[in-house]
C-alpha cells in the first residue's frame, strides 16, 4: 500500500520517518513583533513560508505570554506548503474595486486561517473577507478562539454547512481553499488515532466525502476562480484521482504552480510532502482553476446603520455594529462583504470592541489582541514575565505605580489583554 501511495524509493524513507519523534514548528505573526527582538531567533527557517520556523525542541506554549498574545502559531510545517501555493497564486487572483473574497472551507483549528490572512494582509491590506468555516461546533468554538488571537477583523468564522454556500453565494469567491477532512495516513508518526482508524474502506469513504464537500462548495467559486484541494494523506483516491474529478466532473484546468523545492514531489496534479524527506507531516496540495465564465455576485445593500464609539480606539474606518451587549468593529472596506454574508449567520465578524456599562466603556479583551487597536487608546503597562502568566492565570495583579482606568498590559511590547486599575 505504501509503494502505490507515496513511491517504492520513498517506502523506506517514510519507514523510518514514522518510527521518529515529530517535529515541532510555529509561523510567526507579521504583525505582532515583540519589542525584545524576533521570537526563536536560533529556529531555522520553513523553506517555504517567510514566517515558519523549525525549533529544536517542544517548548511549554501555555506557559509562553507571547503564545497568548497571538505572536505565533503553533503548525506543522508541512502544513505550511498550502499556504506557500496559496501566495503563489494571489497574483492571479487581481479584483478591482472591491476586496479579494476567499473560503477557508474546512479551517478548524485554524492554522491555514491565520497564514492566509497573514498573505492577505500583506497583499491587499483591509482589502480582502477571508471566511474561515468549521461545521464541527467544538471545533468552530477553537476555529473561533484561534482566529480571535491572531486578530485580523477581515476574517468572519461560520459554521455552515458546505451546501449552504453553494446556495446562499453564488459565485461569490475569489478563491476557495478545501483542506479536506482525510483518511490521514499523513498523520500516523503524531496521531495513534489515525493509524487505528485507517482501512481501504475509510479510503473509499473519505474520497467520496471529499467528493460531496467539493460539490456543494463548487456553485459559489466564480468562473475562473481557483480551488486549492489539500489533504494530509498520500493515496491517489483521495488526492490525485479526487483532482482528475474535480477537473473533469466540475469543470476545471490544472493550475498548481511551479515549485522549487525539492521537498515536493510531483504527485496526482499536485505536490505531496512525505516525512523523512520533509521535516514535518505528510500533505497533498494542489490547485485549479473553474473554467466556467465568470460572473458577478451582486451584494446586498447594507441595512444596518453604523453606531457610534463613545471612546476613541480604533486604528482606521469601520462600521460599529452591536452583537448582544457588544459593540463589534468592522472594517469599512468589507462591511458590504459582511452584510453578504449575513445568512450564514456568522459566529464571529470583526473585532468585539467592548460594551458601555454605566458611564464606562469596557474594552473587550479581543480588542487588545486586534490588529484594529490603536496604540495609544490606553495606557500600557508592560508586565514581568511572572506578572504576565499571574494575569493569564487570572489572578489578581497589583500595578501601584500605574494610572487608574481601565490599562493595556502587555508583555514584550505584545498586548495582552486589558485591566481596571483602581488604584491602592
Amino acid at each position: 500500500m505504501l509503494a502505490s501511495s507515496v513511491g517504492e524509493q520513498c517506502v523506506p524513507v517514510l519507514r523510518r520517518a514514522l518510527a521518529s519523534e515529530p517535529s515541532v514548528s510555529v509561523r510567526l505573526h507579521p504583525g505582532k513583533t515583540p519589542s525584545g527582538g524576533p521570537l526563536f531567533p536560533d529556529a531555522a527557517p520553513v523553506p517555504w513560508s517567510p514566517f515558519g520556523r523549525m525549533l529544536r525542541e517542544r517548548p511549554a506554549f501555555t506557559l509562553d505570554p507571547a503564545f497568548h498574545a497571538g505572536a505565533y502559531y503553533v503548525q506543522d510545517s508541512s502544513a505550511m506548503a498550502v499556504g506557500e501555493v496559496f501566495r503563489r497564486m494571489l497574483p492571479l487572483c487581481g479584483v478591482s474595486g472591491r476586496p479579494l473574497r476567499v473560503l477557508d472551507a474546512c479551517a478548524a483549528p485554524g492554522g491555514k486561517t491565520t497564514d492566509l490572512a497573514a498573505s492577505l494582509r500583506q497583499v491587499f491590506g483591509d482589502g480582502f473577507v477571508l471566511v474561515a468555516n468549521e461545521v464541527m461546533r467544538q471545533r468552530a468554538s477553537t476555529l473561533k478562539d484561534n482566529v480571535a488571537l491572531w486578530g485580523d477583523p477581515c476574517v468572519v468564522v461560520t459554521g455552515a454547512d458546505p451546501a449552504a454556500f453553494g446556495s446562499l453565494l453564488k459565485g461569490y469567491f475569489d478563491v476557495i481553499v478545501a483542506d479536506v477532512p482525510c483518511s490521514g495516513e499523513g498523520m500516523f508518526r503524531k496521531d495513534e488515532g489515525a493509524v487505528r482508524d485507517w482501512s481501504p474502506e475509510a479510503v473509499r469513504l473519505c474520497a467520496a466525502r471529499q467528493k460531496r464537500i467539493l460539490s456543494d462548495l463548487w456553485p459559489s467559486l466564480a468562473g475562473g476562480g481557483i480551488l486549492i484541494y489539500s489533504t494530509c494523506t498520500f493515496n491517489h483516491e483521495e488526492n490525485g484521482d479526487n483532482v482528475a474529478w474535480i477537473r473533469d466532473a466540475l469543470g476545471a484546468e490544472p493550475a498548481t504552480p511551479a515549485m522549487d523545492f525539492p521537498e515536493f514531489l510531483p504527485a496526482g496534479g499536485g505536490y505531496t510532502l512525505i516525512p523523512g524527506r520533509v521535516e514535518g507531516e505528510g500533505q497533498f496540495v494542489a490547485a485549479l482553476r473553474k473554467t466556467a465564465p465568470s460572473s458577478s455576485f451582486r451584494l446586498p445593500k447594507v441595512s444596518r446603520p453604523s453606531l457610534s464609539l463613545p471612546v476613541d480606539v480604533l486604528r482606521s474606518s469601520c462600521r460599529i455594529l452591536p452583537k448582544g451587549d457588544l459593540l463589534v468593529a468592522v472594517p469599512e472596506s468589507i462591511s458590504a462583504e459582511v452584510a453578504a454574508l449575513e445568512p450564514l449567520r456568522p459566529l464571529s465578524t470583526g473585532t468585539a470592541v467592548g460594551g458601555v456599562k454605566g458611564k464606562d466603556f469596557v474594552p473587550d479583551a479581543d480588542l487588545a489582541l486586534s490588529l484594529l487597536l490603536r496604540p495609544d487608546a490606553f495606557p500600557a503597562v508592560e508586565l514581568s514575565r511572572e506578572e504576565a502568566l499571574s494575569f493569564l492565570h487570572r489572578d489578581a495583579i497589583a500595578l501601584p505605580d500605574a494610572p487608574r482606568g481601565y490599562l493595556r498590559v502587555d508583555w514584550n511590547g505584545l498586548p495582552l489583554g486589558f485591566v481596571k486599575n483602581l488604584g491602592p
